[in-house]
């Protein structure tokens, strides 16, 4: 009789230590998302040339940063020819206005700066856990 109540008093103590380490699983509302029509792809965003209100293109968004789970800024390249010689710096995106164009199915992204201004910027490096 002793020996079926350590069986059970042992059995009992693994079911809840095994319990205690099941992960808990988030309801199916809290994983998934829906995209809206109006939502952006990051595909979408990296590559695209930004332009002045003067329609002349100063940079291209190269990265995005995400922090906390949100978009804090875009890497831009700025200056440079082929590769060679360009900067890259953040800006907000509360300052870049992305528009999509149906008509054209274009995306287009413009900032109201200059790319002088750009390019003094402080400069974004790829370096440490950012290296490419």
């Amino acid at each position: 009789m002793r020996r079926i109540a350590l069986a059970l008093a042992a059995t009992a103590a693994m079911v809840s230590f095994a319990h205690a380490q099941t992960p808990t699983t988030a309801t199916t509302s809290e994983v998934f998302v829906v995209a809206k029509p109006t939502d952006v792809l990051s595909y979408n965003l990296v590559g695209l040339n930004i332009t002045n209100p003067q329609d002349e293109t100063i940079g291209e968004i190269r990265d995005l940063i995400i922090s906390d789970g949100l978009l804090s800024g875009y890497i831009v390249s700025v200056g440079g020819f082929l590769g060679i010689g360009e900067k890259y710096v953040i800006v907000s995106p509360a300052s870049v206005d992305v528009v999509y164009s149906e008509p054209d199915n274009k995306w287009s992204a413009r900032i109201d700066t200059t790319k002088e201004a750009l390019q003094s910027a402080p400069e974004f490096k790829y370096e440490g856990r950012w290296a490419k």
